[in-house]
């Protein structure tokens, strides 16, 4: 695993051996990157799943765009970009020999995008979540309405739980610290307690910008050495929307 060293907008990467192949999960930002993760000789096959190929093929271009308009050092990264066909795709899941290892892909549906999944290592005993699961952070929420909306926090829930109960021996993140099982919890108990604390509120009638501003400092409150606070309240407006009276009232 090559970490991110907490360095904002690089994941963390997985290199997986086996006798005649090598999976790459996660190259970081642009080719330069990913040449430095792993110099690619010959040729690669990049696969995905059916729901992250169709997300790439109707939003790709708008998040080149939204990545190219976060600063300069991203820009630079993404010049001559262009977004590439996958060579493979798989429904739910797939299982890949890489010679006397199999990696097992499996699709978890939409959770924190539409086209999430995991990879696991079984004979290591290893998961890597991506985005679905971040150590030392708030779980990012990409709810951006009109525009993007994908993100579900009640099915994030339901996944995080799934997951928690496989227990993992090693558990890569998409940003932060690798971990144990208990990563994957803390997780599951973040966006549990998220969700109530939102519905509660709800409930109360009170306006989602002061729901939002209440929750903000009670999670703050609960862990004060988290990054990414912005993504609080984006969890809060999602699952706003998520309430059971929200379709009703629409």
């Amino acid at each position: 695993m090559i970490p991110n060293r907490g360095v904002p907008l690089v994941p963390n990467v997985g290199v997986i051996g086996g006798a005649h192949s090598v999976l790459v999960v996660e190259t970081g930002m642009g080719p330069r990157n990913a040449e430095a993760v792993l110099g690619f000789a010959g040729e690669a096959t990049y696969l995905v799943n059916a729901a992250q190929a169709e997300d790439l093929a109707a939003k790709g271009d708008g998040y080149l765009h939204m990545f190219r308009g976060l600063g300069a050092p991203v820009a630079r990264q993404l010049e001559g970009v262009g977004l590439r066909a996958p060579d493979v795709v798989y429904g739910e899941a797939h299982d890949l020999d890489l010679g006397g290892r199999v990696v097992r892909l499996r699709a978890t549906g939409r959770a924190h995008s539409r086209g999430d999944q995991v990879v696991t290592v079984p004979d290591a005993g290893v998961m890597f979540t991506g985005d679905l699961a971040e150590a030392g952070q708030f779980a990012i929420f990409p709810w951006f309405p009109p525009h993007d909306t994908d993100v579900s926090g009640t099915r994030w829930i339901a996944v995080m739980r799934r997951l928690a109960e496989r227990a993992p021996r090693v558990v890569v993140p998409g940003h932060g610290d690798v971990g144990g099982p208990g990563l994957l919890a803390d997780v599951r108990d973040y966006l549990e307690l998220l969700r109530d604390e939102t519905w509660a509120r709800r409930d109360s009638a009170a306006g989602e910008e002061a729901i939002a501003g209440e929750i903000r400092a009670l999670m703050i409150e609960r862990h004060p050495e988290w990054a990414g606070r912005e993504w609080i309240e984006r969890g809060v407006g999602c699952l706003c929307a998520e309430h059971p009276d929200a379709s009703a009232e629409e």
